[in-house]
């Protein structure tokens, strides 16, 4: 029997309770979240940022070129920032000024939240574009809490499980959505343009 590989199969991937879930963010999608979603809640360089999902570093990498200080913690050993459950072994309420991650699909919900205590300023997470369906997170987050900003892809961002890889596919589409504190503004849709090819670098592939 052929494999069914059309576009509603593939974008859904489960994992299990007990796997790493460890899909690196490709760098360039990162410096996308700043170059065209969160600019106007800069500047930047003065702040403090948390990565509480930060695996190998990917992401926590990138950030060390926007913020002056960044902390970088992952519950599993992979060589890079400190070993910490963010929910189980949570920062003080208020510790950093931004909370910015990609984290386990099965737990964003909870990353959320944890993050709005956490975080000063503000709270970015880089989620399947389905993250937004579901009516008991409408329930328990968006309607108590709506992110400021819901910022969609145009491209794909592939990600494979354990590594970079610049030759990956994806059928899954992904979005930024970022949250305010102390700011209850309206949810905005944007659309983050093609941006790959002036984001991405070789050595995010060797570094």
């Amino acid at each position: 029997m052929a494999q069914n590989r059309s576009h509603a199969v593939m974008a859904q991937r489960t994992e299990a309770k007990i796997s790493r879930d460890d899909f690196p963010t490709p760098p360039w999608a990162t410096r996308g979240l700043f170059e065209h979603v969160i600019s106007e809640f800069g500047p930047f360089a003065n702040q403090s940022a948390l990565e509480p999902a930060c695996g190998a570093g990917h992401m926590a990498k990138v950030l060390q070129d926007y913020f002056s200080e960044v902390h970088a913690a992952d519950v599993h050993p992979y060589g890079f920032g400190t070993v910490r459950d963010f929910l189980a072994a949570p920062y003080k309420a208020n510790s950093v000024d931004w909370v910015i991650t990609n984290p386990p699909f099965r737990l964003a919900e909870e990353f959320v939240q944890r993050s709005l205590v956490v975080a000063r300023h503000g709270v970015a997470i880089l989620a399947r574009t389905v993250f937004i369906e579901s009516v008991g997170r409408y329930r328990d987050l968006f309607q108590k809490a709506p992110p400021v900003r819901f910022a969609q892809f145009t491209e794909r961002v592939p990600m494979v499980k354990g590594r970079l890889d610049h030759k990956a596919t994806t059928a899954t589409g992904y979005a930024w959505l970022v949250w305010l504190r102390g700011g209850q503004s309206a949810p905005r849709l944007v659309w983050i343009p093609p941006c790959r090819k002036q984001l991405e670098r070789i050595t995010d592939y060797t570094a």
